[in-house]
């Protein structure tokens, strides 16, 4: 068995990142690793399946892709989670954790580990410990850069949100505005009117 420990510093706080990973979006791709959520669990993503495809050694003679369907468990919000995992090449199942570390002033550290066993005794023995250490330093390297990534996207997105949401305010203080003053005009009179009955009678 294998087992691979990692952490990231990453500038965003744990709000933000757990938005990010639990935005359970049915289709993602990052790199070479698309994810597509098979069943998104329930209110806090406890149970939730998914499927995922990602870069494995060429000579597993599987044109370079692996793959493995998850589901995640003993989910604590914005705290941590565990996956379980079966993936091939090779036959193998994996567990892995995921846990949030507030170091503040906008900081969170970001801790990963796997255990990795593949099913086959002489695979085992030759191949294991190859392919698992490809796996790891590839996801190392997309955890940071899709975290980083994300979290730009994230606050790109509220910063268009909060200016919408400033311009829609502003436009209906606006229109507020013109109503009031169009009711507060008096009709103004009619040319003619005023004097015309004191002529017909003479008075």
């Amino acid at each position: 068995m294998q087992v691979h420990r990692y952490f990231v510093d990453i500038e965003a706080t744990v709000d933000e990142l757990w938005q990010l990973f639990w935005a359970r979006i049915p289709h993602s791709e990052s790199g070479d690793v698309t994810i597509d959520i098979l069943h998104p669990g329930d209110a806090i993503g406890e149970g939730l399946v998914r499927h995922c495809t990602f870069r494995v050694p060429r000579y597993l003679l599987t044109g370079g892709k692996g793959q493995s369907w998850e589901w995640l468990t003993e989910v604590k919000p914005k705290e941590s989670w565990k996956y379980n995992a079966v993936g091939r090449p090779l036959f193998s199942e994996a567990e892995g954790r995921t846990r949030l570390e507030d170091l503040g002033n906008g900081i969170t550290r970001v801790h990963f580990s796997e255990s990795y066993r593949a099913f086959n005794p002489l695979l085992r023995l030759l191949l294991e410990k190859r392919v698992h250490a490809f796996i790891s330093k590839d996801n190392d390297r997309l955890i940071k850069e899709s975290l980083t990534k994300g979290v730009r996207l994230l606050r790109a997105a509220r910063a268009k949100a909060a200016a919408n949401a400033a311009n829609t305010a502003e436009a209906a203080e606006a229109a507020e505005g013109n109503a009031e003053r169009r009711s507060g005009q008096r009709p103004s009179r009619a040319p003619g009117t005023g004097g015309g009955a004191e002529a017909a009678t003479g008075a």
